[in-house]
């Protein structure tokens, strides 16, 4: 298997992009992806598009032909992948394997959603597909819902408080400030969380990632090929994705995600470090709490700290193991097919040394980590300085 490096990058701005089509994200975030590889769209062997549903929110099916013809990259194969809100860490995990495969060598890993261009209500039902239909959506949970209940249970067993969780989003929106391409610049304080409308106890509406628009590319080579392209290739070390039930009642504990538990452990294994050689990461916090369980699942703290390492600064910028510098889901926003390789950007500028006042000064190793659904997915990568 050979190793493979991302050479490129690209990001469209995040956010209700009402005067910007399907079309027209793909192909501004794949053009600024090729520009900062310094290559020419010829090149390109193949495609990868992580997209969760095109169908419900604009209506269009058949995505990756349409995608690679408005890119002008027809004939190359283009293949759209779906794993609910980790379609885009899939895209990517797809591409790092046909490179090391040896199959291509050239290859486009993107993400992308259009998601404001339904009804609010139109839109909770598109992501509700991502449940269970016949034991979850058909009751009327949805997934504020079914993150309330993994919430309280970490409260009850842990002590886990709302303040605590309200930190995570006062952290994400702060870091998001320093982000150009993110949803919100603007900060909020622990009492706007705390006095913001209740969407499904104890998560109020500033506990909760936002509907958003965006994509996102990630151009991959091999590694051994990588410095003819660029003087700072970031070496993909490590991949991993494993699965459990879709249904919340069919899992082992509401506390905790086993598909990050096991997905993390198979990346930690190829890239062959541990949890205490990670520098920073980008989490799955579709909710606050999805980010405190990320952090113990992880491995960057012991289950039932991860509120505490948060209220102990530890996980912002400045502190021992920054997490979601970009801003995150909450405040980056999460068009949730472009999240994955949303999360791949930032780790890849942060490692480049390109991140400005954002930047987590030595960064050497960093993770993604990308979950879909309630936790049915989870799928983790590993990245280094390619020197």
């Amino acid at each position: 298997m050979r190793k493979v490096a991302i050479i490129g990058v690209g990001l469209t701005k995040f956010g209700e992009l009402w005067d910007v089509s399907f079309r027209q994200m793909i192909v501004e975030a794949g053009a600024r992806a090729i520009e900062d590889a310094g290559i020419d769209g010829k090149q390109i062997d193949a495609m990868y598009v992580g997209n969760m549903s095109a169908g419900q929110f604009i209506h269009q099916e058949h995505i990756a032909s349409l995608i690679v013809d408005h890119a002008g990259l027809l004939p190359i194969p283009c293949t759209r992948v779906e794993a609910a809100c980790a379609s885009g860490g899939l895209a990517l995990r797809q591409a790092f394997i046909a490179v090391a495969s040896g199959i291509h060598d050239i290859v486009v890993a993107a993400g992308i959603e259009k998601m404001t261009d339904i009804l609010a209500e139109q839109t909770t039902e598109a992501l509700a597909t991502a449940a269970d239909q016949e034991w979850e959506a058909f009751v009327g949970s949805t997934f504020p819902g079914i993150y309330a209940l993994m919430a309280r249970r970490h409260m009850h067993e842990y002590g886990t408080t709302e303040e605590q969780m309200a930190m995570v989003a006062v952290k994400n929106h702060h870091n998001a400030c320093f982000n150009p391409c993110a949803q919100y610049h603007m900060e909020v304080t622990i009492e706007d969380v705390l006095k913001s409308a209740l969407v499904a106890s104890p998560l109020k509406l500033l506990d909760c990632s936002p509907i958003t628009d965006g994509a996102a590319c990630a151009i991959l080579v091999p590694a051994e090929k990588a410095r003819r392209y660029t003087d700072t290739p970031i070496l993909i070390a490590g991949t991993g994705q494993a699965s459990d039930a879709i249904s919340l009642h069919d899992r082992q504990t509401l506390t905790g995600l086993r598909a990050t538990v096991e997905a993390v452990r198979a990346a930690y294994k190829m890239a062959g470090v541990e949890a205490r050689d990670v520098d920073l990461a980008e989490v799955h916090d579709c909710f606050t709490i999805a980010e405190i369980m990320a952090i113990e699942d992880l491995g960057f703290c012991k289950k039932g700290e991860g509120g505490k390492i948060t209220e102990q600064g530890e996980t912002a910028l400045g502190g021992r193991i920054p997490i979601n510098t970009s801003g995150g889901l909450k405040g980056k926003g999460h068009p949730v097919g472009a999240t994955g390789i949303a999360q791949a950007v930032e780790i890849a500028q942060q490692l480049s040394g390109e991140a400005g006042k954002r930047q987590v000064e030595g960064a050497q190793i960093g993770l993604t980590h990308n979950v879909g659904g309630s936790g049915g997915t989870a799928v983790v990568h590993i990245f280094k300085r390619g020197d």
